[in-house]
């Protein structure tokens, strides 16, 4: 409350993003190709963003509640216009973003748009000056953008500092409902004293805390570590509203086998990360769609409470366990292997994971379906986890035994 008093001009109480943002975002798959001489099918062109658009709305993504589509950076023309403002390539763009965005919102879906708060973009675009925030922020309104994302290259810590709460001002003054992405914690390291996540919480909706994705399993590797690892720190800092963003899924890529696919999809699930696809969705495997297309998992992602999953296991067989508290007094687990050998089995109980005493649980696999009758906090079970794989529960309690 103290904090609200001292900072009543930063409060992000926009309303939005009450449950983790879905969507698809350009970045991971895409990059900055601009090359639309060449490979016009892949360049970052309004034609690219038409198709994915077409895909989130005709291929069951939408109703599943994938429904932001995100351009990242490499969009603009490399200078601004006469009167300063920000204007989209003309040859890649041709139709201007308005029109891009009317043709998402035709289809049930939102915009996303990408700037930077510096000089230039990470890309080497026209970035966003601390003068130039409110102009932007209103550029973007009367395009129709549904939500921004303001990374933070060629800035300095004094500069984010004054510019990030100036845009959550200037995006709320629009009066136009825009989720804000911040890039501002990975640029301070993710962690105190140089991040102050109660104050970054009142600002923005969701942040990135740490590196970019690559498409590889190390790079998700080495995300979930330092998140877990940081957990005392992070997983407080999110809730309805706002959210910690290890960034986007690689499902359907080129750098995670299928374990790993359905591994990144259930500890990004936990963390109650936001779900934004970064792959070809034209031509998508069906079985990572159907990794990404699960409904019990994007349920779990999506729950009302909004509370962030924590590690509560680490074994020395290199097995780990997650738990992720739901709402209605359910829970998801997530037993995860990064073994790199065979298959493990691993037994416990749910009163060694601190479950309470003397309840009953029916028991859902996420991947599987099949449900696991009563299983009573004091009974010992058996999970069989692949390398660099996962089991993932959810659980329900049932009536509670009389004492």
């Amino acid at each position: 409350v103290v904090l609200a008093l001292a900072l009543p001009s930063v409060a992000l109480e926009n309303g939005l993003a009450r449950t983790p943002p879905m969507g698809w975002m350009s970045w991971e798959r895409f990059r900055c190709n601009v090359d639309c001489q060449t490979d016009p099918r892949n360049c970052i062109s309004e034609q690219l963003f038409f198709e994915m658009a077409d895909r989130l709305a005709e291929d069951g993504w939408r109703e599943l509640g994938y429904e932001y589509i995100n351009i990242d950076d490499c969009w603009s023309a490399k200078q601004r216009d006469a009167v300063g403002q920000l204007v989209p390539d003309p040859k890649r763009f041709p139709s201007g973003i308005k029109a891009l965005a009317d043709y998402v919102h035709a289809r049930g879906l939102k915009l996303g748009i990408y700037g930077d708060l510096g000089i230039f973009t990470c890309g080497g675009y026209p970035g966003t000056m601390l003068e130039q925030v409110k102009q932007d922020a209103q550029t973007f309104a009367a395009w129709g953008v549904d939500m921004l994302k303001l990374d933070g290259c060629y800035s300095s810590a004094e500069e984010q500092a004054k510019g990030y709460p100036e845009m959550a001002r200037a995006l709320n003054a629009t009066g136009r409902p825009i989720v804000y992405s911040c890039s501002w914690p990975a640029y301070q390291g993710g962690l105190p004293p140089k991040v102050n996540y109660t104050i970054l919480a009142e600002i923005c909706n969701l942040w990135r805390n740490y590196d970019d994705i690559q498409d590889s399993w190390d790079s998700v590797l080495s995300i979930v570590d330092w998140f877990f690892t940081n957990q005392d720190v992070l997983q407080p800092a999110a809730g309805p509203g706002h959210w910690n963003d290890p960034d986007m899924l690689i499902i359907g890529n080129f750098g995670l086998s299928y374990e790993q696919s359905r591994s990144q999809m259930a500890l990004w699930t936990v963390m109650a990360a936001p779900l934004l696809m970064s792959t070809d969705l034209r031509t998508i495997s069906p079985s990572a769609k159907e990794i990404l297309q699960n409904r019990l998992m994007i349920q779990i992602n999506q729950d009302p409470l909004g509370i962030q999953g924590r590690r509560i296991v680490k074994e020395k067989s290199h097995i780990e366990v997650f738990l992720r508290p739901l709402s209605q007094a359910a829970s998801a687990l997530v037993f995860f292997s990064q073994r790199t050998d065979m298959p493990f089995r691993y037994t416990t109980s749910l009163a060694k994971l601190h479950f309470p005493e003397d309840a009953v649980y029916e028991v859902q696999d996420v991947y599987a379906g099949k449900v696991i009758g009563a299983l009573k906090t004091a009974d010992n079970f058996s999970v069989v986890i692949n390398p660099s794989g996962v089991v993932m529960w959810y659980l329900r309690p049932m009536a509670l035994r009389v004492q």
